[in-house]
C-alpha cells in the first residue's frame, strides 16, 4: 500500500483527498517510482476542476509530472533499471496513470534519466517547460536568430522556459507581464525586453522595440481578448500559438487584421511533442543540451511537503509564483 491523492468530485483544491491504494507490479511497458518529488502544472488544477481537455473518470488520480527512483520495471522496458534516478515527464492521460503519491507506476516512455547536476527537485522542474516551450517555437514555429517572440504571462514556468530557449537560438524574447511587480525578475532571468501590459502599450512597445516590424511569433497561455492586442503586435505572415486558457474567455480570431497580415493562429499543446516519437526524441535532446551548456534553468518558485498538496494548489492557483512549484515526497 502507498499513500495517493485523488479527488471524487471536481472543484477546488479542496476536493483533493489522501488515501491508501494498493501499487502492485509494473506490467509490460511499465515503470514503478518511488516518488521523490512533484511538479505542479496547470493542467493538474484545469483537470482537478472538471476544465481539462479531457474529463476525469472519478475518483480520478492526479499528477504526471516528477521526479523519483526507479523501484522495479516491466516486461520489454529498456534505457532504465532498479535503483536508476529519473525524471517523469507528462507523457500520458490522467486517467490512465497519476503521479500525486508516495509511489506510482507509470508508462517506460515517460522515464527518462534524470538530467545530469540536476537534484530531484530541480528535474521536476525541467521537462514540461521546455519540451512545451520547444515543440512550439522550434519545431513548428523554426524560431530563428533574428525573429522576435512575444512571450505572455513570462513568469510562469514556461514563459521562463521559452525565454531561455529564445535566447539560446538567438531570438528576440518580448516577456509579456501584467505589472511592473515581475519586472526586474523577468530581466535577470534572461528577459530581452518587458512589458507591463497593465501600464503599458504593448503593441507600440513592441513595434518599437522591433523597428516597426513586428513579433513573428507569439506563445500565449492567457488567450481571451487580448489575442487583438496581441496581433496588432504581429508582423505579416507571423504565427499566434494559444497554448492555455487562463483567460477564461471566449478567443476571437482577429478576422480583419488577421486577413491584411496573413496571419496564423493555432492552438497547441505539449502532447503534439509528446505524441511524435521523433519530436519527442528532438526535444529531450535539445533540452538536454541546453541544461549542459548552462543555457537553461530549472526555476523553482517555491516547494511544499507531500501533506501540503491542497495548499500547493491553492498557491499555484493564486498566480504569485515566479517559476515551477514543487512539492516534495518523504
Amino acid at each position: 500500500m502507498t499513500q495517493a491523492i485523488r479527488f471524487h468530485e471536481t472543484g477546488g483544491p479542496e476536493v483533493l483527498r489522501y488515501e491508501d491504494v494498493e501499487v502492485g507490479e509494473p506490467g509490460a511497458g511499465e515503470v514503478r517510482v518511488q516518488v521523490e518529488a512533484i511538479g505542479l502544472n496547470r493542467a493538474e488544477a484545469m483537470f482537478r476542476s472538471g476544465a481539462y481537455l479531457e474529463d476525469p473518470k472519478l475518483p480520478a488520480g492526479i499528477g504526471y509530472e516528477g521526479a523519483g527512483i526507479v523501484e522495479a520495471v516491466g516486461a520489454d522496458v529498456t534505457g532504465v533499471a532498479a535503483g536508476d534516478a529519473v525524471s517523469v515527464i507528462p507523457a500520458f492521460s490522467m486517467n490512465d496513470y497519476s503521479f500525486y503519491a508516495e509511489r506510482a507506476i507509470v508508462p517506460a516512455h515517460a522515464v527518462t534519466p534524470r538530467p545530469r547536476g540536476l537534484d530531484a527537485v530541480q528535474a521536476s522542474a525541467v521537462w514540461m517547460p521546455f519540451l512545451t516551450a520547444y515543440g512550439a517555437l522550434i519545431e513548428i514555429g523554426e524560431l530563428a536568430a533574428g525573429d522576435a517572440v512575444i512571450i505572455p504571462a513570462a513568469s510562469s514556468s514556461v514563459g521562463l522556459a521559452a525565454i531561455e530557449i529564445a535566447n539560446r537560438v538567438g531570438a528576440i524574447s518580448i516577456a509579456a507581464t501584467r505589472t511592473s511587480a515581475k519586472v526586474d525578475e523577468l530581466k535577470k532571468a534572461g528577459a530581452a525586453h518587458v512589458i507591463a501590459t497593465e501600464e503599458q502599450d504593448l503593441a507600440a512597445e513592441v513595434m518599437r522595440i522591433t523597428d516597426n516590424a513586428g513579433a513573428r511569433v507569439v506563445f500565449d497561455p492567457v488567450a481571451g481578448s487580448g489575442v487583438e492586442t496581441l496581433v496588432d503586435a504581429m508582423a505579416p505572415a507571423g504565427i499566434l500559438f494559444v497554448y492555455g486558457a487562463l483567460s477564461g474567455e471566449p478567443t476571437p480570431f482577429p478576422l480583419i487584421k488577421g486577413l491584411n497580415k496573413a496571419l496564423t493562429m493555432r492552438g497547441y499543446t505539449l502532447f503534439e511533442v509528446i505524441g511524435d516519437p521523433e519530436r519527442f526524441a528532438r526535444g529531450k535532446r535539445f533540452v538536454t543540451d541546453g541544461l549542459e551548456a548552462g543555457d537553461f534553468t530549472a526555476t523553482v518558485s517555491r516547494t511544499f511537503g507531500f501533506a501540503e498538496m491542497v495548499e500547493a494548489h491553492r498557491y499555484m492557483e493564486s498566480n504569485q509564483q515566479f517559476g515551477k512549484i514543487v512539492v516534495t515526497v518523504p
